[in-house]
């Protein structure tokens, strides 16, 4: 290992040293029972709630996938996805955030998404709490494995090492912290985290601009790439038999640029549409202290996004000015942040800078890990198979369910050839179809039946995996994201299936008057 490798892991190591120390704190209190571990006890602050919200939310993508997206095929792709996801958050903390607060605790207490959906039905038979708690273990193992793909390729390009290992030792770190502090701790972490991944986006961004000789010659080095600084042209590599772009003379070769017509530009704002069913984000919400709180979160919460998503995007179109031909394939393309911090800081100032990558990355992938764990442990074994188990017993078998998740995570993620963005679009698509307008119409929409949330749930994830797989490959208007689609599609089960059910019971009603005002 060479001695600026050697700065940068000691830099890492001190990092991961003090989120290790953030579990351990918190592991006493998290232990003390299942609330705690999965709900923090209801006691985030607004700043807490906010960050850990979006650092759970962006995920390694943010620092990797999204500035390789711009390298790779310049602004157009990227800017509407980050256009998209800054309306969908705002959005989402203005309508969502407060009635869920209360919603949920109205609704007998719910500490978990598929708890929150069972007791607002009031089902007697679990077969909402069965089918989300099944949709959130494929999903979350898909989203997971994106984070582990993070780890390998960044743990490979900065030591040289073998992907699958230094992927491995990442899933190694992550449960081991996840074991340790629960929901609290790792949402104290996020805080911290965010702050870190905020911070290497500016850092390097500033850096990469200056190194490339400002933001004058910046552009001047990419506008003659057809249709790279375009919002309804997208830039085409060039690219070989073995699917690697041409170099000529020095020079990344492109294709003329191909159109980005206004289908593919809601295809991208689409991804806003996700934050409605986003568990990891839609936990925040319920978990803090008071729901009056939730204003100044969404502020802060809203910022911290713009900044973020606006570094990332311009970090992408920096690296393809600076260095042209660093990378030949999109899968390469997504080490650019991580390239630019290496080659231009300081070996112990770079290694903080990819504790940014790695602080997104450990944020996710514990979120991932503990709702999925939750999902099986609290909702399944203690809420449908075994409704007799104590406290004990739930916190066993979610640590062991956590392990599971983890390793079939890894073996997803063994490809290293893996595109994280496409990982996951797929994952965010699957949430934001299956819970996200239930989430809505159960909240807004007193009519709603149970039998058309059941309705509702399958028809939008069933319809994430047969767009995606079936309809999307031919390509044309049916190549639009598989999230549009099966959002709607989900919407008018919910809506029609309700309409011809009988209206819910009294008890319901009054119930979803009362989460309007409920004072908590």
């Amino acid at each position: 290992m060479s001695t600026s490798s050697a700065q940068m892991l000691i830099s890492m190591v001190l990092y991961m040293s003090v989120v290790i120390g953030i579990g351990v704190y918190f592991a006493k209190r998290a232990n003390q029972n299942s609330d705690n571990y999965y709900l923090g006890g209801r006691s985030l602050g607004p700043w807490v709630a906010a960050f850990s919200a979006e650092a759970s939310d962006m995920s390694g993508w943010l620092l990797m996938g999204l500035p390789g997206l711009a390298y790779w095929t310049g602004l157009a792709d990227a800017f509407w996805t980050a256009i998209g996801l800054a309306i969908g958050t705002y959005v989402n903390w203005l309508l969502v955030a407060k009635r869920l607060r209360r919603y949920s605790h109205v609704a007998g207490n719910s500490i978990t998404i598929p708890e929150f959906f069972s007791n607002r039905f009031h089902e007697k038979r679990k077969v909402i709490l069965t089918i989300s708690s099944l949709f959130i273990l494929v999903f979350f193992c898909v989203y997971a494995a994106s984070c582990f793909v993070t780890c390998g390729k960044l743990f490979s390009s900065i030591f040289g090492a073998d992907y699958r290992l230094m992927m491995l030792c990442g899933v190694a770190f992550v449960v081991i912290y996840t074991f340790l502090g629960g929901f609290l701790a790792e949402s104290v972490s996020d805080f911290m985290q965010a702050i870190i991944m905020v911070f290497a986006l500016v850092v390097v961004l500033v850096s990469g601009t200056a190194a490339a000789g400002g933001i004058g010659q910046v552009f001047d080095n990419i506008r003659n790439i057809p249709g790279f600084l375009e919002f309804f042209n997208i830039a085409s590599p060039a690219l070989n038999e073995a699917g690697e772009q041409i170099v000529s003379n020095g020079a990344p070769v492109f294709n003329d640029a191909s159109p980005y017509p206004l289908l593919s530009v809601a295809s991208m704002l689409a991804w806003g549409l996700g934050y409605f069913g986003m568990p990891q984000v839609l936990l925040r919400f319920m978990a803090i202290r008071k729901s009056d709180e939730l204003t100044k979160s969404r502020r802060v919460a809203t910022v911290w996004v713009l900044i973020s998503l606006l570094s990332a995007v311009t970090i992408g179109l920096v690296g393809r000015a600076f260095d042209p031909v660093a990378f030949n394939t999109a899968s390469d393309a997504e080490n650019i942040f991580s390239y630019l911090a290496s080659i231009l800081m300081h070996p112990l100032f770079a290694g903080l800078v990819m504790a940014g990558i790695l602080a997104a990355t450990i944020s996710s992938s514990d979120s991932y890990l503990l709702i999925a764990a939750s999902a099986f442990s609290k909702n399944l074994f203690q809420g449908v198979f075994h409704t007799k188990a104590n406290d004990k017993q739930v916190m066993v078998v979610s640590r062991v369910t956590l392990i599971v998740i983890a390793l079939i995570g890894a073996l997803i993620a063994l490809d290293e050839d893996s595109i994280i963005f496409t990982i996951v679009s797929f994952a965010w698509a699957g949430f934001g179809a299956t819970f996200g307008p239930l989430m809505l119409f159960s909240l807004f929409w007193k009519r709603t039946t149970r039998e058309g949330a059941i309705a509702g749930m399958l028809a939008g994830g069933i319809m994430v995996f047969v767009w995606n797989f079936l309809i999307k490959p031919m390509g044309g208007i049916f190549g639009i994201y598989e999230l549009l689609p099966a959002f709607l599609i989900s919407s008018v089960f919910i809506v029609v299936v309700s309409l011809v059910t009988p209206e819910p019971d009294k008890a319901i009603l009054d119930e979803f008057e009362s989460a309007k005002t409920f004072e908590c």
